[in-house]
């Protein structure tokens, strides 16, 4: 527990204070440990994220497992203060350097508990309330994240550093995720497109990863939380002054400004 307690603390005290993360003095033994990692970082951060609202899913499209190196998702926090509405105005300086991806984005209407696994794409996607085009907001805290591995980059949630929700849709109006096209525009011009069947086929087979994932640690999915099923696009990496939306056909728009 030491060894968990101290990789957290190195990590926590990274992201208080923007600084780049260099390798853990003790490295991870495997994934398992990564998330250990992340669930004792979750609570030495929560004066300073707020509490745990949701997750996202990292490396579900081939895109982003290419780019990353990784070939299967990952897993981290949201929490309180890291979303934002539609139009929001965030300090570039407030991370190590800033990305963003084009996600769509779940709010569940009911729990889904670990003794109801193993789940399906089918039972997951029923538990779905409303959908949101998605901004997540990713930030490169490394010193060099191509060498760090995947155990490290899952114990500091991998990447996440919040998200930017556009309106909410209901289920009923929402058309099939698999050909609904997503497009990444910065500063006018567009930079990148992708599908929702570039996200492991479809978003809600995401959405079951990740319930499966946490009920085999014992945990589950609750009524209201926020789950990003992972980027439609490769990250855009950002400076200030640049001004990004995303676009999901049939889900809307979301949009929001670095300074």
């Amino acid at each position: 527990m030491d060894k968990i307690l101290e990789a957290a603390k190195a990590i926590a005290a990274a992201r208080r204070n923007r600084a780049p993360l260099a390798a853990l003095d003790v490295p991870l033994a495997d994934e398992a440990e990564g998330y250990r990692v992340q669930r004792a970082l979750h609570d030495l951060l929560l004066k300073q994220v707020g509490p745990l609202v949701g997750y996202k899913i990292g490396c579900t499209s081939q895109v982003m497992q290419d780019y990353i190196g990784i070939p299967h998702p990952c897993g981290g926090g949201v929490f309180q203060k890291g979303v934002h509405d539609s139009g929001a105005k965030l300090a570039a300086s407030n991370y190590v350097r800033v990305g963003v991806e084009c996600e769509i984005a779940v709010r569940l209407k009911r729990d889904l508990a670990p003794g109801e696994a193993p789940f399906t794409a089918e039972w997951v996607g029923e538990a779905v309330e409303v959908y949101h085009p998605a901004i997540e907001i990713v930030d490169d805290r490394y010193v060099e994240w191509e060498t760090m591995g995947a155990p490290t980059l899952i114990a500091d949630d991998f990447f996440a550093a919040g998200c930017v929700l556009g309106p909410a849709v209901e289920r009923s109006s929402v058309p099939d995720l698999t050909a609904l096209k997503g497009r990444a525009i910065l500063n006018g011009e567009e930079i990148s497109q992708g599908t929702g069947a570039d996200v492991l086929g479809h978003p809600h087979n995401a959405l079951a990863w990740l319930a499966n994932h946490l009920a085999a640690e014992g945990k589950g999915l609750h009524a209201g939380q926020l789950v990003l099923t992972g980027s439609l696009v490769k990250t855009l990496w950002l400076k200030a002054g640049d001004k990004v939306r995303m676009e999901l056909d049939g889900l809307g728009m979301v949009e929001a400004e670095f300074t």
